[in-house]
């Protein structure tokens, strides 16, 4: 019995034939390719003939470390075939990461992006020359391999080696599609974590199944003329489970190499549906609100009657399953042509369908405004450990400060200290041989605790607090959950990042990174010299401005929760020195012992 993931492209070739199943462009300004579900077939084939050929077994796994890349789907699915499981890494993964992930994995064949990635593969090879028998380059961005490089191969003789094979690997990976089992383990992914090393979540093929299943259900709004966009790293859950999900919809994917180029690419491929992060739509929300702001008084006056009419009309009544009355519909339909179907241009999105966003909090004034002018942002919440869904919004009667509800088939619980717990077919069966994770993550009667905090509202909607652990008191015996009050910062244009502190303080302070574009424009309209960004962060007329921004977005908070003081920072969090993790969530422990000098300067007067 071959695993539903290895039948899906398949049985798509024959469905669809010649239909494009994805489209990819190496370069910024190159021409975005497509390629058939025939020949994607045709591609797995030989990938996971060249798999066999290059001596791994069932129970094997492998490695992958690379941009988003066509690749990256070929390569795991080729995998799957032969009942060998995938672990994806992070691009920017830094070579003590890479080290850990790839000895806990025991990955015998390491898949690498291009010359940014070479390396941690060919260094790990040198520390562990017995345990890799080959690194296989996606790109060949002329890439010079190491002088001692015996083990290196590029995609290209990769995909020669699978074209080559002789009829036994056929027979061969044909018997182990056939003989895969369910239980059999798909993806080893490692969670980041805001704490500690991280932990490989074993991820089977009948998670993947019971995920598909229950999207196929619920997405009934997603069809095979839509197109999606692979923007974020498909090394996160979010997007790996989404392109799963739109492979066995049959709706082709454009996969994104760059993510620092989306603004480009997403004007060029004009996707209908697409995974994000709250911080995508956050950077949307404050260009939009800049240009508003930047209007005359009769076009502002325009634009805030319009979002009145569109939050009237998509959130009263569509939200609801009302008719919408007529008046309000013409009305709608005008400001539509007007305001809103420009403002989705300037996107890049000028026929939005929906936008599942998840990862981090997202401020409850972007939704309302996406939603208002007809962006379906799709909240949900989700971790590695549950194939990514718990929870989303519904098509009707969604709550917006909620994350929906949990999807059928899982039982979504609360612990006695808040903690959501969560049990069902798409929960991860355990830490990759972490016994200890295992005991502590799960409860007797097999709930996977979440780590987070929330409750259930009155109509059964989830709502997020916080990370348990994130969660800290005052020394006033206050709580605060730091995430809610980040996510409000990042609706500010001139803020860019912050690590909101208090545990046992007497007040609510803040690390600021700002914005820095905007933040200088607005210094050299007042005459003050930027050039010294560490002088600059330090001016206090530059400090009580961005606190000025900060108490704006704060003002309807309890006294206890607003932000007292703050630092603003010259330079970004840095994934490299362990500060945010890869999806940019706060390590606080760290950041918290990095910054120990600014976070102490803050409560000494």
């Amino acid at each position: 019995m071959a695993n539903k993931l290895v039948e899906i492209i398949p049985a798509q070739a024959r469905r669809y034939g010649d239909r494009e199943a994805y489209r990819f462009c190496w370069r910024k300004n190159g021409e975005w390719q497509s390629t058939s579900w025939k020949e994607f077939e045709a591609q797995i084939n030989v990938a996971a003939k060249a798999l066999a050929a290059l001596g791994l077994i069932e129970k094997d796994t492998i490695a992958i470390c690379s941009p988003n890349t066509p690749q990256i789907l070929i390569t795991e699915l080729g995998a799957f075939a032969n009942r060998i499981a995938a672990i994806p890494l992070y691009s920017s993964s830094s070579q003590e990461q890479y080290d850990f992930i790839v000895t806990n994995g025991e990955a015998r064949v390491l898949f690498v992006g291009d010359s940014h990635q070479y390396p941690l593969a060919y260094n790990y090879w040198k520390k562990y020359p017995e345990r890799i028998t080959r690194i296989v380059v996606f790109k060949n961005d002329e890439l010079e391999l190491k002088p001692d490089d015996t083990i290196t191969i590029f995609w290209d003789d990769f995909v020669r080696l699978g074209m080559n094979t002789p009829e036994e690997i056929a027979i061969e990976v044909k018997r182990r599609t056939e003989e895969g089992l369910p239980e059999d383990m798909a993806t080893l992914i490692y969670t980041s974590g805001t704490t500690g090393e991280p932990k490989g979540v074993c991820i089977t093929h009948s998670n993947y199944d019971a995920c598909m299943e229950a999207h196929l259900k619920l997405l009934t709004q997603v069809n095979d003329t839509d197109l999606s966009m692979a923007f974020l790293p498909m090394s996160h859950i979010l997007e790996k489970a989404w392109c799963f999900f739109c492979l066995t919809k049959g709706v082709p994917v454009a996969i994104n190499y760059d993510p620092r180029i989306i603004t480009e690419t997403i004007h060029n491929v004009h996707p209908n549906i697409m995974c994000c992060v709250p911080r995508f739509w956050e950077k949307v929300y404050a260009g939009v609100k800049e240009k508003i702001a930047g209007m005359g008084k009769m076009q502002r006056m325009m634009v805030a009657r319009a979002l009145k009419v569109g939050k009237k009309r998509n959130l009263d009544y569509k939200r609801r399953g009302k008719k919408v009355p007529l008046l309000v519909e013409k009305e709608y339909q005008f400001w539509n042509k007007n305001i809103f179907q420009k403002l989705k241009h300037a996107i890049g999105i000028p026929n939005p369908n929906m936008f599942p966003t998840a990862g981090a909090p997202i401020s409850d004034r972007i939704v309302e405004f996406m939603r208002s002018v007809g962006i379906d942002v799709l909240v949900g919440y989700g971790l590695s450990e549950t194939t990514a869904t718990v929870s989303f919004y519904p098509p009707i009667d969604y709550e917006i400060g909620t994350v929906g509800i949990p999807i059928p088939g899982l039982e979504v619980k609360i612990d006695t200290n808040g903690e959501i717990l969560v049990k069902g077919p798409t929960v991860t069966p355990g830490y990759y041989k972490n016994p200890k994770a295992n005991e502590d993550a799960f409860t007797d009667d097999g709930f996977f605790r979440t780590g987070d905090a929330g409750y259930f509202n009155a109509n059964g909607a989830l709502v997020l607090t916080e990370r348990v652990k994130d969660l800290f008191k005052t020394s006033n015996g206050k709580y605060i959950a730091p995430q809610m009050l980040e996510s409000r910062l990042a609706e500010n244009k001139y803020i860019d990042e912050a690590a909101v502190i208090g545990d046992q303080r007497k007040f609510v302070t803040a690390l600021i990174v700002p914005n820095f574009p905007q933040l200088r424009r607005w210094a050299e309209k007042k005459g003050i010299d930027t050039s010294d960004t560490e002088k600059f962060v330090k001016n206090p007329e530059v400090i009580n401005f961005v606190m000025s921004q900060i108490n704006e977005v704060q003002k309807d908070l309890a006294s206890y929760e607003q932000i007292k003081r703050i630092t603003l920072l010259p330079n970004h969090f840095s994934i490299m020195n362990g500060e945010v993790t890869n999806t940019m969530k706060v390590r606080r422990p760290i950041v918290a012992k990095r910054y120990a000098p600014e976070i102490e300067a803050m409560y000494s007067y």
